[in-house]
């Protein structure tokens, strides 16, 4: 039996979406064609195509029915989590020729590092890559040579700005193919305590460093439950990757045995393989309530409230911040991984990983089973653990139960009743609260606005002593066309540090701070932004501020008459525009529509 509430939230999204979604596929339906795609390419067009493959791949290209599969990479080695794919286009091709098929590198996309650019003007960026990094794979894919597509990209605004761009072509079969998580350094506990130390001056910048690099220390991605695990977490619930491949490490033999398996899967669902399955009908309502389900279920990153949003538009789907709300009520929190508790994604995997959380929720009603997937009809192959049996690659049914109830809880017994993210609303506007690492005497703060027009000027009052109060930390003018809404992570070790001297403490902004937030109740996202005339921008030093996590309320305790006579502050941003090719981006900044609305400058038509 269904969730009764997650039917609701689903009939909604379906009628609000009706005319949106009926355009998408009938796109969708005119871009299909019934034979490979290159065969509406002129002889010229399709020499140019294959010029540089090799010559039985250029025999196999002639041929009608061999299916030429793109691989759209977000390839650098710089970020540990996408080093891994320097090898991942020849393990594709080799396992495409072995089907008679061709994989062709069609596009590389951008993918930078929030973690590299936390605090620095590349920040700026980080959130507009997302559309660029759609608008760059839709170039790939242009070359309409192909009849299927493997997606490598992993983390925070890469994996969304893929989707939109497998959407967008979603007439093409796709499967994403992940490349695994880190193996365990440093605890993140320990590396908080370390930069806590350093916020009040106890341990030195090479302590620092020597602690950062030892919880950062290999390849795949960061073991904290962030933006990026989410992303891989979504996925695989979405049924976009192949059962069970999200947490493999890279580097191991059933990693490689699932990117060679993503690359001849996708072959099966062409066109010319006679079982259709293009990745726009896959995507449905049911497919998306899915994904935020996840989220919910496992306290996720807050940036899929963005991404979730731009994602589901590109497929005609129209959600809000409400239809999270609504779910978030029904969904319980079955997950404790930093910073929601202390274990990272890898003990999460020990624990039974993606197939424990898909069988407890599916079990209780609360994903829609009847979805198509990447691996066929079904959502209950997603229970399924793959494993090598003498070498070869298999599916077997996960434990009933998580050997480890500290890490993943059943819905009778979860770690907390309602899902791991808040929507708040006031006369402040509607905001966003990531509840599940924030203990419940925290959740709700009622104390003056500190108010900053930059994150940069919180560190030096902290320092100064400024900050050694009750206080409500108000940062604004980080939203998307302020500034391109950059996460401000770093803010949460001095912010953290008055928690623990017994302050009570929470920030307030139109800024993002992702899966990282831990344990500072923090009202994120605030819609409207002051820059666009956000009530946010009349807020003054002083100003009594209620953040509640619990019943949602997000106000501002001044009398309305007040501030409908108060001036909006209209800061001097324009030094933040230039440097570090902000300049460049000016264009898509000015054109970023609001939080609620996925903070996107693409229109979906």
């Amino acid at each position: 039996m269904i969730n009764k509430a997650l039917v609701r939230v689903t009939q909604r999204i379906t009628a609000r979406s009706a005319k949106t979604r009926e355009a998408y596929l009938a796109r969708m339906d005119a871009a299909r064609s019934q034979t490979v795609h290159r065969a509406r390419l002129a002889c010229g067009n399709l020499a140019h195509g294959f010029a540089a493959c090799q010559p039985d791949e250029k025999n196999s290209l002639k041929n009608w029915v061999r299916s030429d599969i793109a691989i759209i990479t977000a390839y650098n080695d710089m970020l540990s989590a996408h080093q891994p794919y320097g090898l991942y286009p020849q393990r594709l091709k080799d396992a495409l020729k072995s089907v008679g098929a061709v994989g062709q590198v069609a596009g590389g996309v951008p993918a930078m590092c929030d973690g590299v650019t936390q605090g620095q003007d590349g920040m700026e960026l980080s959130l507009m890559s997302r559309d660029v990094i759609a608008m760059s794979a839709a170039i790939g894919l242009s070359h309409n040579m192909f009849d299927g597509a493997l997606y490598l990209g992993i983390c925070d605004k890469i994996v969304p700005g893929l989707v939109m761009a497998a959407l967008s072509f979603g007439h093409l079969p796709a499967v994403f193919v992940p490349a695994g998580p880190m193996s365990t350094g440093l605890p993140n506990k320990e590396k908080v305590r370390v930069r806590q130390l350093y916020t009040e001056g106890k341990v030195d910048r090479q302590a620092l460093l020597e602690a950062e690099a030892a919880s950062y220390h290999d390849i795949g991605t960061c073991t904290f439950y962030g933006t990026a695990n989410t992303n891989q977490m979504m996925m695989e619930v979405m049924g976009l990757h192949l059962p069970g491949a999200s947490f493999v490490p890279p580097d191991c033999a059933l990693r490689d045995a699932l990117t060679g398996a993503a690359a001849r899967q996708v072959t099966r669902l062409t066109e010319t393989c006679g079982n259709y399955q293009p990745l726009g009908q896959m995507v449905d309502e049911k497919t998306v309530v899915n994904g935020i389900v996840a989220l919910l279920a496992t306290g996720g990153s807050t940036n899929l409230t963005l991404h979730m949003v731009a994602m589901a538009r590109a497929a005609g789907i129209i959600i809000n911040w409400d239809d999270f709300s609504e779910l978030s009520d029904a969904v319980p929190l079955l997950c404790r991984i930093y910073p929601n508790g202390p274990a990272d994604i890898n003990q999460f995997q020990a624990a039974g990983g993606v197939q424990q959380v898909v069988r407890e929720l599916l079990k209780n009603g609360l994903l829609h089973h009847d979805v198509n997937t990447v691996a066929g009809f079904g959502l209950a192959r997603y229970t399924q653990e793959p494993w090598l049996e003498n070498g070869v690659l298999a599916w077997r049914g996960a434990a009933e139960h998580s050997p480890d109830t500290n890490v993943i809880a059943s819905v009778q017994q979860p770690f907390e009743h309602h899902g791991g993210t808040k929507v708040l609303s006031g006369n402040l506007g509607r905001a966003v609260m990531k509840t599940s690492a924030v203990p419940a005497d925290n959740q709700i703060i009622e104390a003056p606005a500190v108010v900053f027009e930059s994150q940069h000027d919180i560190v030096p009052a902290f320092e100064a002593g400024m900050l050694n109060r009750d206080c409500v930390v108000v940062v604004r003018f980080q939203g998307p066309q302020a500034n391109g809404m950059p996460e401000l992570h770093k803010l949460m070790p001095p912010l953290g540090v008055l928690m623990d001297r017994g302050f009570r403490v929470a920030l307030v902004t139109d800024g993002r701070l992702s899966g990282a937030s831990g344990k500072v109740p923090s009202a994120i996202h605030v819609t409207p932004e002051a820059f666009c005339g956000g009530m946010l921008a009349k807020v003054r030093d002083g100003d009594i501020i209620c953040v509640n996590g619990r019943t949602g309320e997000l106000e501002l305790r001044v009398d309305a008459g007040e501030l409908a006579e108060r001036k909006a502050c209209q800061p001097d941003l324009s030094a933040e525009h230039i440097g570090c090719g902000r300049e460049l981006f000016s264009a898509l900044r000015s054109q970023l529509s609001g939080a609620e609305q996925g903070a996107c400058c693409i229109t979906f038509n």
